[in-house]
Order: C-alpha cells, then sequence, then structure tokens
C-alpha cells in the first residue's frame, strides 16, 4: 500500500486560508454594523423591560451588558442576543410584588446555577421537549400580562397588583382616561408610537434598517419635549447605585415553597424559550448551529452573574436576535460588542433616557406583547390539532389571572392528560384492529369474499 507523503512544511504549520484572510476585514465590518443595530434596539427594550419588571431601569441595562459582555463570549450560539426579556416580565413583576427587590437577586443567582448544572448534565436538548403548545401558551400568556399592564402605563396610570384586577380595571381606565386631558396627552403619544411602529414595516428596505424602536421613541421623546406635553418620563438614577447584591437573609429564603417554585418557573421559561428561540434563530443564517448543552450554560452563567448584581435575569431576546442576523451579523463578536456600547451609554449618557416619555415606551412593550400572540399559529392548529389549542388556551388564561408559575404547572398538567388519553385511544384502536384482523382469520373461506 502507498502512503501519501505529506511534505513537513503541510504537515506542521498550519495551513494559510488566503481567501479567509481577506474575507475578515469584510466579517467584522459585517459584525460592527449589525452590533450597532442591536444595540439602538437594546436601549429603548431593556428600559422598557425593566418598566414592565417593576424595578429600576438602570437594572435593564446592567443585564443588557451581561447578556452582551458575558453571554455573547460563551460558546452556545453565535447569532442569538441575550438580554431582559418581554417574555419575563410578567412573571418578574409578580416575584417582586412578593418579595421585593431585594429578593429577586437571590431568584435569578439560583436561577443561573440551575441552568449551569442541568447543562453540565447535557439535558439541554430536554428543553425543547418541552409541548410547543405548553410554550406558545405560555409566551401568550405572558403576551397578555404585558399588554393589559402597559395599558395602565399609557394613560400615564398605576396598574393593579392581579390579574383578574388588571381585566376588572379596564373599564375604569378608559373612562378615567377621556375624563382627564393629561391621561388622553399621554395616551395620544402612546398610541403615535404604536403607529409609527406599524407603519415603519411599510417603508423601504433601505429606510427600515434603522431599528423601529428606536424611530418610535426618539420621535415620541422629541414631540413631547418640543411640545412640553404634561407626560410622564422614565426615572433614571446611577447605576452603581442600583446594582444590589443579595444579602444574608436572602438566601435563607430558598428555603421557602414558594420562592423554588418561582424558581423553577424562571428556569423553565428562560431556557425553554433560549433553546426554542434558537432553534428558529438558526434557520435565519448559514452559521454554525447551536450547541444546546452550551447555550444553556451559557445562559445560565449569565443569569448567575446578573443575580449576583441584583439585576433582571437575561434571556434570549428574539427581537434583538433576529435584527442581529439581518443586519449581517456572522460571528458572536457582534453580541459582544453591542454590550460593549451599552456600556459604553450605561457610563456615559443614561441621562438621556430621562427625556424618554413612559407612555411610548409602554406602546414599544404592547406592540412586543402583540408579538407573543400566537395568532396565525392558532388557525393552522385549529385544522388538525384542537387539543393543542386546548393546552395553549388554558395555559395562556391560567397565566392572565393567577401567575407564570401556575400557568406553566396547569399547561404541563392538561398536556400530559391529553398524551395519555391519546395513548390510550390509540391503543384502544389498535386492539381493536388487532381483534378485527383474528376475526376475519377465523371466518369460513366459503364466506369471505
Amino acid at each position: 500500500m502507498e502512503h501519501k507523503k505529506l511534505g513537513p512544511a503541510r504537515f506542521l504549520t498550519p495551513r494559510l486560508d488566503t481567501d479567509s484572510l481577506l474575507r475578515l476585514p469584510r466579517l467584522l465590518r459585517a459584525d460592527v454594523h449589525a452590533s450597532l443595530v442591536v444595540f439602538l434596539i437594546t436601549v429603548p427594550l431593556s428600559a422598557g423591560v425593566a418598566m414592565a419588571s417593576g424595578v429600576p431601569v438602570e437594572l435593564g441595562l446592567v443585564t443588557g451588558i451581561v447578556g452582551g459582555l458575558l453571554t455573547g463570549l460563551l460558546p452556545g450560539s453565535s447569532i442569538q442576543v441575550s438580554g431582559p426579556a418581554a417574555g419575563l416580565a410578567a412573571l418578574v413583576y409578580e416575584a417582586v410584588r412578593t418579595y421585593g427587590l431585594g429578593g429577586l437577586g437571590i431568584l435569578v443567582l439560583a436561577t443561573g446555577l440551575f441552568q449551569v448544572v442541568l447543562g453540565l448534565l447535557r439535558l439541554g436538548h430536554w428543553f425543547r421537549k418541552v409541548p410547543v403548545a405548553v410554550v406558545q401558551g405560555m409566551l401568550a400568556g405572558t403576551g397578555l400580562v404585558l399588554i393589559t399592564g402597559q395599558l395602565y402605563e399609557l394613560a400615564d396610570a398605576d396598574a393593579p397588583g392581579g390579574g383578574l384586577e388588571r381585566l376588572g380595571g379596564l373599564v375604569l381606565l378608559v373612562t378615567g382616561t377621556l375624563e382627564s386631558p393629561t391621561a388622553l396627552t399621554a395616551g395620544a403619544v402612546g398610541v403615535g408610537t404604536m403607529a409609527l411602529l406599524a407603519l415603519w414595516q411599510r417603508w423601504p428596505r433601505g429606510v427600515r434598517l434603522v431599528p423601529a424602536p428606536l424611530v418610535a421613541v426618539l420621535a415620541a421623546t422629541v414631540v413631547a419635549s418640543a411640545l412640553r406635553l404634561p407626560v410622564d418620563r422614565l426615572r433614571i438614577g446611577d447605576l452603581m447605585t442600583a446594582v444590589q447584591p443579595p444579602d444574608g437573609p436572602d438566601f435563607v429564603r430558598l428555603g421557602q415553597v414558594g420562592v423554588l417554585g418561582t424558581i423553577l418557573a424562571f428556569t423553565l421559561v428562560a431556557s425553554a424559550g433560549s433553546l426554542l428561540g434558537a432553534t428558529a434563530v438558526d434557520r435565519m443564517h448559514d452559521g454554525p448551529r447551536t450547541d444546546y448543552d452550551k447555550e444553556l450554560i451559557a445562559q445560565g452563567a449569565g443569569n448567575t452573574v446578573c443575580g449576583i448584581l441584583g439585576a433582571l435575569p437575561l434571556t434570549t431576546v428574539v427581537v434583538r436576535s433576529t435584527a442581529n442576523a439581518r443586519a449581517g451579523a456572522r460571528t458572536r463578536a457582534s453580541r459582544v460588542l453591542q454590550g460593549v456600547w451599552l456600556a459604553v451609554f450605561a457610563a456615559l449618557l443614561p441621562w438621556a433616557l430621562g427625556a424618554v416619555p413612559v407612555a411610548a415606551l409602554a406602546g414599544v412593550l404592547v406592540a412586543l406583547g402583540r408579538q407573543l400572540l400566537p395568532v396565525r399559529e392558532l388557525g393552522r392548529l385549529w385544522d388538525g390539532h384542537r387539543s393543542e389549542v386546548v393546552v395553549l388556551l388554558a395555559t395562556a388564561g391560567a397565566i392572565l389571572v393567577t401567575d407564570p408559575f401556575e400557568g406553566a404547572v396547569i399547561g404541563l398538567l392538561l398536556a400530559g392528560a391529553k398524551a395519555g388519553w391519546e395513548a390510550t385511544r390509540f391503543r384502544a384502536d389498535r386492539e381493536r384492529g388487532a381483534q378485527g384482523r383474528a376475526d376475519d382469520d377465523q371466518m369460513p373461506l366459503i364466506g369471505r369474499k
């Protein structure tokens, strides 16, 4: 047998790919451009999610920075962008209302450690086995909670605490808004923001390279400032003052059943949302596919640091990830760079957020909540999988009237009951088919056709 002889230079030294070297500047330019696009989306969304979560705006910026500088560096996915997500806002709001802002850090810290352990045990792919109807129901329920809560912010009003109270108070909100010129002004700012978000998608593609949330919020800010409208604006403080690591009494809460349930809810929603989002984002680019276990570890590491800092939990943000892919990102450098730009902004220009009307961010969040509602999927499921629609709607309704954890448990129980019923029916159909074939075999030959 002849052995192919390798030259020493070829064997001992790495092969230089001239084409790759020539493409490197182009790849870097693409990543820098994508990072700037994502950064411009991240600033208003991070502030809005923090506002919807009932925490200081600065904590949303902290989570966005950690998502870029830490999670962005770790392996797992090359295009996904992590940060504070609207999908967790309702859960965080309920947790802060129950355990206070001081308890948020320990919840997020425990969630991060739990995610890291699950990733090290290579259980990341199991989160993709959560029934799609349950995941969509959780997102739909979160979207409904987000919308009902932000409708109050559109009128510069305080939202009631519980889901039923928010629903019941909508009629009074409408009548009160119609009777208050100040509330009507805030509502006009919010509705105008939503209208601009919708209209921006109809502009030419070159114009739409500028992120719609940035354009809408910036336009609302300019109009409100120029006309000196009497609307509420964001309250922004010192970034370092807002960071409050958990202390001793907070760790004692880990023994409470309610706290453990909230941690499980955080883990389920954040992990399933991130990994399902990775599947969707992978379809938008031709780069390396996501390693689900490594991505779960990266998300866990980010949440661990966010917990230490007392910030919001992070997860994959589909809006930013989609913008990152469409802007031409090629490597994880775009994720890291958007974290750098956000850190520079938080250090030097946080006061710029103080001019943003609360109603404008509420309009953006209502639009995001609308995107969480699987309206198109409902029509397709109803044609052939009506039981899936029942699970989806029941999960969403339970989250709306109770809380995200109880809604998720109800959805999982219903999905399990549905799977058991379908398995029983399949077994019964198979036994009837086998019995029918046995009866046919026993028939006299003269009686057979």
